[in-house]
């Protein structure tokens, strides 16, 4: 019962770190444009959309080797884990 509640715990942290970045920069354009909205009147949803979707894949392609490897050490750790 304890490998199991590690291996959910050990999940739950993995999944938090390796989503983060990606929150976070989609936080903080959404912040920095509706700022900019606000500031200038112009309340396009797509406007708001189109930058916080372009800052998120390019973190995803900076990221995307670190966060699989977070991934497959998770796996192979609940693999190794006996039963």
């Amino acid at each position: 019962m304890a490998e199991i509640v590690d291996l959910v715990r050990d999940a739950l942290w993995t999944v938090l770190l390796v989503g983060t970045p990606l929150l976070l920069v989609g936080l903080l354009v959404a912040l920095c444009v509706g700022v900019v909205q606000t500031a200038t009147g112009i309340h396009e949803p797509l406007l708001a959309l189109v930058p916080r979707l372009a800052a998120m894949a390019a973190v995803l392609m900076i990221t995307l080797p670190w966060m699989v490897e977070r991934l497959v050490d998770l796996v192979l750790h609940a693999a190794r884990s006996p039963h």
